[in-house]
């Protein structure tokens, strides 16, 4: 049996423009469907290293889920000389930070940071942000409040007390009611 070759006949061109497009299209899927993120995990070491490198040398970092869990125990003489505002400053002081940003920045499987902070066996206060709670111009002015309250703490406690309301505004927290009246 002799079957004729099909042709395009009158719709040719517009056969050869839709196949174009669709080329065109499949070419640049990744501008409109950009790749997923890696939402794995990575190694807890990689996590402390970020951290050490910029300037936590102290607290015990781990996993709890996929949030990353920073446990600092605060100096006592700091309690007693600064009060409910050491107490609440405490967390903030190591959450809002270069290394927290980074691993957010980095990471995008860890959905938060939490950071508890001790007094020996006894749990002083713990804050807790998620990734992407703050915007790249709210990363920026977290630093600068950060900087200010490390710099000026000690002689203008009003710097620790900003710290703690920034803190207080865009992540979750909870203090000891033996540091801090509710």
């Amino acid at each position: 049996m002799n079957v004729p070759a099909p042709t395009a006949g009158r719709f040719g061109p517009t056969i050869r423009i839709a196949t174009l497009a669709m080329v065109l299209v499949a070419g640049g899927c990744d501008k409109i469907w950009p790749a997923r993120a890696d939402r794995s995990l990575p190694a807890i070491a990689d996590v402390r290293a970020i951290y050490r490198a910029n300037g936590l040398d102290k607290g015990d970092i781990t996993y709890n889920g996929n949030v990353v869990e920073i446990r600092v125990t605060q100096a006592p003489e700091q309690l007693r000389r600064g009060g409910s505002l050491w107490a609440r400053v405490g967390p903030w002081i190591y959450l809002l930070t270069p290394g927290t940003q980074k691993v957010f920045q980095d990471f995008a499987g860890i959905a938060a940071v939490r950071v508890i902070t001790t007094a020996g066996r006894k749990e002083i206060a713990r804050a807790t942000l998620k990734n992407g709670a703050l915007s790249d111009v709210l990363w920026r002015r977290t630093l600068n409040i950060l900087g200010l309250a490390l710099r000026d703490g000690t002689t203008s406690p009003v710097r620790l007390q900003e710290l703690a309301e920034w803190g207080e505004r865009y992540g979750e927290y909870k203090y000891s009611a033996d540091y801090v009246p509710q």
